[in-house]
């Protein structure tokens, strides 16, 4: 009988149908499982039975390590980790164990409150970017270019009716418009590309529809994902990079990354590779 694995996910969206639809071809049979469907909590939920492994892919920012967790306390494998997961989710968490493990990441200060803020802008002086610390494609991420429309910018921040939406990282702004994204499968970089802000939107990020071409191999790139996979482990990750004078740091690692763009730039075949990746791991 193949392996029964679940992609656990909030909608099904171009990559889960391709690894759905992929997974024949390696003896593998995935279903979709609502990440809001599965009541976790003992050991012995009926949800997780029958599942030999749960590939994670909820686009919430909470979500999947609670499943995460709850899954590998019930004895299921899980992909990717609950550890990782958790710390993907979290910018701020992710920043701190990249930077311990010895991964150049950017400067950054966290920001609670105004006061952070005011105090943050002390140390890191405009052109800076304000971004959630819960929170990816792109949004609410600001380029506050001078200190005379900082405060009026925070004031947007400060709006928002939950804690969990105030949290903020600010950095220094990383001039330059191209992001780096780095798919990676187990422990093997299937494909990179570079992402390159598209007309007045000065983002640089695969979500907003960036122009973006792929990328040949850089032994720079591959020290950074080796560090980056052992922070936190084998996966499936999508590793965000950007260029400096002193060279690349990460800015983000995505735990459930879309890869339709990078897909089109480079022509690499990552269902595919994670297909083999989860056929390793249950064989």
């Amino acid at each position: 009988m193949a392996p029964h694995v679940a992609i656990v996910a909030d909608r099904i969206g171009w990559e889960e149908r391709r690894l759905i639809e992929t997974a024949p071809e390696h003896g593998l049979r995935i279903d979709w499982v609502n990440d809001e469907s599965l009541c976790l909590g003992h050991p012995e939920a009926p949800a997780v039975t029958g599942y030999q492994a749960l590939l994670v892919r909820s686009r919430s920012y909470t979500r999947g390590g609670l499943v995460a967790t709850l899954a590998e306390a019930a004895g299921v494998p899980v992909l990717n980790s609950a550890g990782a997961i958790n710390a993907c989710e979290n910018k701020a968490v992710l920043r701190s164990v990249l930077h311990a493990a010895g991964v150049p990441v950017p400067d950054f200060r966290l920001v609670l409150s105004r006061k952070d803020f005011t105090a943050a802008l002390g140390e890191l002086e405009p052109p800076v970017v304000l971004k959630p610390v819960f929170g990816g494609m792109g949004k609410r991420v600001t380029l506050i270019r001078h200190a005379d429309t900082a405060q009026s910018v925070y004031d947007y921040v400060e709006d928002l009716g939950h804690a969990f939406e105030q949290a903020c990282l600010l950095e220094p702004y990383l001039d330059g418009g191209t992001s780096v994204r780095c798919l990676v499968v187990g422990r093997e970089l299937v494909a990179a590309a570079e992402f390159a802000s598209a007309g007045e939107d000065w983002r640089s990020n695969a979500a907003l529809g960036n122009q973006s071409r792929a990328l040949d191999h850089d032994p720079d790139i591959g020290k950074i994902v080796d560090g980056v996979l052992g922070a936190l482990g084998p996966g499936i990750y999508g590793i965000d990079l950007f260029r400096t004078a002193d060279g690349y740091v990460v800015n983000e690692v995505n735990h459930a990354p879309a890869f339709r763009a990078v897909t089109q730039s480079t022509g690499a075949d990552i269902p595919r590779a994670v297909a083999r990746h989860l056929q390793e791991i249950l064989t």
